[in-house]
């Protein structure tokens, strides 16, 4: 595992698993899987005691977002026999895989493993590897330069945390999941353009995942900030790709925003059963350019998505216990 970090106060968490933890989260993943079938409802509150002491308690201080890097990576997490990296889009090909109940049990610690309606038919785990003839879309089957972005920029319920398991590492060794925390961009930042980014001056287009198949432009959001919170309490919500400027001024802005992603970025080289699990709120992520061989062997990683607290009006409008509200029914709620 390599750590490129462009600034040395860049805290580097790291959980070691020792063998026998693994061996034990694997196991209680299988029996996990056994329960969640195909059903998006399910309650895990009997397991998640059962999830080795030494993972628990770092989650559980994880999901209270004073961590100002923003991300944690878990080594050592058991993958078991895996096919060949899927060639298509939304094979599901791990459908009933103990890799479902590791994410799931994952998930739970951090709050409520969750889905979107309108985002992969609310599927709980996304496979993510390249797909041919998807190389530039900026999604999990693309295999181009993925700049920052929190995930779900549009979405009034965004996820609070995400996590990234680790397959396969593909033909490339050097393939880097890349972090940057705002709570130390900020310091890279002007206190004019401080300023503008705390004001209501961006859209966000619908991501192309929320948008597949549909016809015609890509709806956008009501003007949002991009920065908020208390001094040294900052969180974000900014995506490269999708969010808009409203003026000149703005878009300077969004230009020294990214010059300060970069500038504290931290580069993380996935290795198989490594979990690298992100506070959606406080860090960007993306991802550095690949080339895949389409041959079975490409880089492959899973991903859930994990809700600290679902309102309970948006809970009466889930289409199913785990599964948030279309977009564009909720849209303009807040």
């Amino acid at each position: 595992m390599a750590l490129a970090v462009r600034e040395k106060h860049v805290a580097r968490p790291v959980l070691q698993l020792t063998q026998d933890e693994s061996e034990a989260l694997w196991e209680l993943s299988k029996n996990v899987v056994a329960l969640l079938g195909r059903s998006r409802s399910f309650d895990l509150s009997e397991f998640l005691p059962d999830v080795p002491a030494q993972l628990r308690s770092a989650l559980v201080d994880f999901r209270e977002g004073t961590s100002n890097s923003g991300y944690l990576l878990v080594k050592g997490v058991a993958t078991g026999e895996l096919p060949d990296t899927p060639l298509a889009y939304g094979t599901q090909a791990l459908v009933g895989h103990a890799t479902d109940g590791t994410l799931a049990l994952v998930g739970d610690v951090l709050g409520s493993l969750i889905g979107y309606a309108d985002e992969k038919n609310g599927d709980l785990f996304h496979d993510v590897h390249p797909v041919r003839g998807e190389e530039d879309r900026m999604e999990n089957s693309g295999s181009v330069a993925f700049d920052f972005h929190t995930e779900n920029v549009h979405h009034p319920l965004r996820p609070d945390f995400l996590g990234l398991l680790s397959l396969r590492q593909g033909h490339e060794t050097d393939t880097a999941t890349r972090v940057a925390s705002i709570r130390h961009a900020v310091a890279h930042l002007s206190e004019a353009e401080n300023d503008v980014l705390r004001r209501l001056g961006f859209r966000s287009l619908f991501p192309t995942s929320f948008t597949r198949g549909g016809a015609g432009e890509r709806p956008a959001t009501a003007e949002h900030r991009v920065l908020f919170g208390n001094p040294g309490c900052e969180f974000l919500r900014f995506d490269s790709f999708n969010t808009r400027p409203a003026g000149f001024e703005a878009e300077q802005a969004l230009e020294a925003l990214a010059e300060a992603l970069e500038a504290v970025c931290v580069e993380v080289v996935l290795e198989p059963g490594d979990l690298m699990l992100v506070n959606n709120h406080i860090a960007a992520h993306g991802r550095s350019a690949f080339t895949p061989r389409y041959d079975g062997r490409d880089r492959w990683l899973r991903r859930f998505y994990s809700h600290r607290a679902v309102p309970g009006w948006a809970r009466l409008m889930m289409p199913s216990e785990r599964v948030l509200p279309a977009t564009g029914d909720i849209q303009g709620v807040f």
